[in-house]
C-alpha cells in the first residue's frame, strides 16, 4: 500500500492487485482519493470529490480512460462499481461453495452470504476506470455548508463533475488518454452534458455509454404521438410475463411484441395524432386495444389522454392482487418482506464499505453516504441535513414557485422520471455535432418502466447525418439495472469494451 497527498494535499492511497479474466491474470493499481473542486477565482476548495481509481499498465500508448457514476441524482458510484463494470463484483455464494454464486437479480435473498468475486465482465481489460462520486454522496462533501447549494443541481452537478475529469486528468498526466463517460440513470444525462462541456473546451472524447438514462437527443426525431405509443410495445413484454394477455396474442414474448408494434404502428399511433377529436365510442375502441395488448385494466386506462403512464401501469396491471411492480424492473413486485431486503442491503453494503475503508486502505471516519446513514456520523446541533435528492434544483433557468410545484406534480402523476424545468442543457446530440467522430451507445433494459427499447428501436431506424452515424442502441433482457441479469450483464461488458477499443 503506498500512501500520499496529491499535489493540494488531498490524502491518496494506491495498492496493487490482480485477478483472473479467462486464465489470464489482470495486474491493475487501485488508487482512492478525492479532488478538490476549486472556485477558479481564488483557488478556494467548495468541495471534495471522492473516486477510485483502477488502472492498467499499458502495452503500447496511453489506455482510455473512462469516468463512471450513477445517478440519483444523489447517488454514489456504487451499482456500476461493484455490479457491473469494476474489477470485483459484489454476489451472493450459496452454500459452501462460491461456484454457486447466483448472478441473476432474482435469486438475490434467501440463504447466502455476500462477497466480492472476480469480476469476468469488467470493463477493466478495455479501459482504466475512474468511478466518481458527485458532492453529497459516498465520501464526498462540499467544503461548506453553504457551498452545497452550488453542486446540489442539475447546472452546478455537470459544472462540478466537469471540473472533476478536467482535474484528474492534469493531477494523473493522462491528458493524452482517450476519454470515455459512463453514466446510469440520472447520470447517463449527467455523461451526455458533461461530454458536451469537454468538447466545447477542447477535450476530444472517444465514447459516451448512456445506460437506463435517456438518449441525450435534444431534438424531436419522432412525433410525440409515436414515442408514446411505442411504449405499449415494452409494456407488452411486461404483460406476457405476468400471464395478463389473451392466448392468441402468441406463445412467446417475441411473438407478442410483434403484435403489439403492428397495432401501434397501424391503429395506435395514428390515433393518437388526433385523440381530442375521437368519438367515444372511438375511444372505447383503443381502451380495449390498449387492455388486450397491456393487460391493463380498461377502467384504470385515462380516457382524456389515452396513454398508459409509466405509475399508473405498474399500479394498475396487479392492481387486483393489491400489487405494484418494481419501478426498475416490471418483472418483479414491489418487495413484501422489508426486512428480509434491509437485512440483505445492509449486508451488500457494508461489504462494500469495508473493501473501500480496509483493502483499498482508504481510511476515514466519514459515512459513505448512500451506503452508510448520515446520522452515523456528527452534525453540529444534532440536526442532520436532508439528502441531496430531497434537495436537488432541477431547474435550468430561473423559475417561479408555482412553475416548480407544477412540474413536480405532473413528475409523480406521471412516474416516467424527474421533473422538467426549463431546457434540458446540451448533451450526447450536440457533442456529436461538435465531434462527429464520437460514438454513443444507449443501454436500455426491456423491463424498466423508465426507458423503452421499442422507442429507442424506432430511433435508431429514423436518425440521420452524423446522429446516425454516433449512436449505438441496444436494448438487454433485463431491468433499468440489467447489469443484474447474467447474460445480460455480460452483453453490456461486451458493448461497453467494444466503445473503449
Amino acid at each position: 500500500m503506498a500512501a500520499g497527498t496529491d499535489p493540494f494535499g488531498e490524502p491518496v492511497v494506491q495498492t496493487d492487485h490482480q485477478i483472473q479474466i479467462d486464465g489470464t491474470t489482470l495486474h491493475y493499481t487501485a488508487e482512492a482519493g478525492r479532488v478538490a473542486i476549486r472556485d477558479v477565482e481564488t483557488g478556494e476548495p467548495h468541495g471534495y470529490m471522492f473516486y477510485v481509481a483502477y488502472r492498467v499498465p499499458p502495452a503500447a500508448g496511453p489506455r482510455p480512460v473512462a469516468f463512471v457514476w450513477n445517478g440519483g441524482p444523489g447517488s454514489s458510484s456504487a451499482l456500476l462499481h461493484f455490479e457491473a463494470g469494476g474489477p470485483k463484483r459484489l454476489a451472493k455464494v450459496w452454500g459452501q461453495s462460491k461456484n454457486s454464486v447466483k448472478r441473476s437479480q432474482h435469486q438475490n435473498s434467501g440463504e447466502g452470504v455476500f462477497t466480492l468475486t472476480p469480476n469476468e465482465d469488467t470493463w477493466l481489460t478495455a479501459t482504466d476506470l475512474v468511478f466518481v462520486d458527485p458532492i453529497g454522496t459516498g465520501f464526498s462533501r462540499p467544503a461548506k455548508p453553504e457551498y452545497a447549494g452550488e453542486f446540489y443541481g442539475t447546472v452546478g452537478d455537470v459544472a462540478s463533475v466537469t471540473e472533476f475529469v478536467r482535474v484528474w486528468r492534469l493531477l494523473h498526466a493522462a491528458e493524452a488518454a482517450p476519454v470515455l463517460l459512463i453514466g446510469e440513470s440520472w447520470g447517463a444525462g449527467r455523461a451526455g452534458s458533461v461530454g458536451f462541456e469537454l468538447v466545447e473546451r477542447g477535450i476530444p472524447l472517444q465514447g459516451l455509454v448512456l445506460i437506463s438514462g435517456g438518449t441525450g437527443l435534444n431534438r424531436q426525431v419522432l412525433s410525440p404521438a409515436m414515442s408514446s405509443a411505442l411504449r405499449v410495445v415494452d409494456r407488452s413484454a411486461t404483460a406476457f410475463h405476468h400471464g395478463r394477455l389473451p392466448d392468441e396474442l402468441g406463445d412467446s414474448e417475441a411473438e407478442v411484441r410483434v403484435q403489439a408494434e403492428a397495432w401501434v404502428r397501424d391503429t395506435y399511433a395514428p390515433t393518437l395524432e388526433h385523440f381530442a377529436s375521437l368519438t367515444d365510442k372511438e375511444r372505447d375502441a383503443l381502451i380495449d386495444g390498449l387492455a388486450r395488448l397491456t393487460g391493463m385494466p380498461p377502467e384504470l386506462i385515462d380516457r382524456e389522454t389515452l396513454v398508459v403512464a409509466p405509475r399508473p401501469y405498474r399500479e394498475g396491471l396487479l392492481h387486483a392482487s393489491g400489487k405494484i411492480l418494481d419501478v426498475f424492473d416490471m418483472r418483479l413486485v414491489q418487495e413484501e418482506a422489508p426486512g428480509t431486503q434491509t437485512q440483505d442491503h445492509h449486508a451488500r453494503w457494508n461489504l462494500i464499505t469495508r473493501y473501500l475503508r480496509d483493502e483499498l486502505g482508504y481510511r476515514t471516519d466519514l459515512p459513505y453516504v448512500d451506503l452508510e446513514s448520515v446520522e452515523q456520523g456528527y452534525a453540529p446541533g444534532g440536526t442532520y441535513p436532508e439528502s441531496v435528492n430531497a434537495r436537488w434544483n432541477y431547474a435550468t433557468v430561473e423559475v417561479t414557485p408555482e412553475e416548480r410545484e407544477k412540474a413536480y406534480e405532473a413528475a409523480s402523476k406521471h412516474g416516467g422520471g424527474p421533473p422538467q424545468l426549463g431546457p434540458p442543457l446540451p448533451s450526447a446530440a450536440e457533442a456529436v455535432e461538435r465531434q462527429p467522430q464520437l460514438k454513443v451507445l444507449v443501454a436500455a433494459g426491456r423491463f424498466d418502466s423508465l426507458n423503452s427499447c421499442a422507442t429507442n428501436e424506432e430511433l435508431a431506424r429514423n436518425l440521420e447525418g452524423v446522429h446516425k452515424a454516433a449512436y449505438v442502441f441496444r436494448c438487454y433482457e433485463g431491468g433499468h439495472m440489467m447489469y443484474r441479469d447474467g447474460e445480460a450483464g455480460a452483453e453490456l461488458g461486451r458493448d461497453v469494451r467494444e466503445l473503449a477499443e
